[in-house]
């Protein structure tokens, strides 16, 4: 074989594994684009169904007054107690 045959094979055997990888890469990368909208998807209703689960106000305050109410309670037990 001459010298230019084998050359123009080696290149273009080169050329078929390097067009196969890129075309490896490129399926790879579009999968990971459609994974990474689908992700994308969930965690916005993820965020729209936690941002509806907030604690409202006047639930917040009405949990810190029994709190507090129990608090002064105990604190009125220990004052009962140490005036003993």
């Amino acid at each position: 074989m001459e010298p230019q045959a084998l050359l123009n094979i080696s290149f273009g055997c080169t050329g078929i594994l390097f067009g196969y990888i890129m075309n490896c890469t490129r399926q790879s990368l579009v999968a990971l684009q459609s994974r990474d909208e689908e992700l994308a998807e969930k965690v916005q209703k993820i965020e729209v169904i936690v941002a509806g689960e907030y604690v409202k106000r006047t639930e917040m305050d009405e949990h810190f007054n029994q709190l507090l109410s129990m608090l002064r309670r105990i604190e009125e037990k220990l004052d009962k107690k140490v005036d003993k």
